[in-house]
């Protein structure tokens, strides 16, 4: 009964209304969008920038933080290796050479 009255209510429509409607520009979603599920991407240079301000090879260091931390979009706090679980993709990442971790 419901669906009847809907249907007849949208058959009764005005049609200049429904052209009117139709005529209206459609919104497109930017590429530059993201899902508000996702989390917002860090900051990589500054945080890794921190995270290695204490490691006596600063330039290596930064340089394969910025990697981890472009392909996980996480950097763990702080700058020892207690708090690498944080960021399990961070935490898993192996040298395919050495086997070692290669996330500092």
């Amino acid at each position: 009964m419901f669906l009847v009255a809907v249907a007849a209510a949208a058959v009764a429509a005005d049609p200049q209304q429904v052209q009117q409607q139709q005529q209206q520009p459609q919104m497109r979603m930017s590429s530059m969008a993201r899902s508000l599920l996702q989390p917002p991407k860090p900051d990589c240079p500054s945080s890794c920038s921190v995270r290695c301000g204490n490691n006596w090879k600063n330039e290596m260091c930064n340089k394969m933080c910025n990697a981890c931390c472009n392909k996980c979009s996480c950097v763990p706090p702080g700058t020892g290796q207690d708090t690498r679980y944080l960021c399990p993709c961070y935490d898993t990442i192996v040298n395919p050479h050495t086997g070692k971790l290669k996330c500092p």
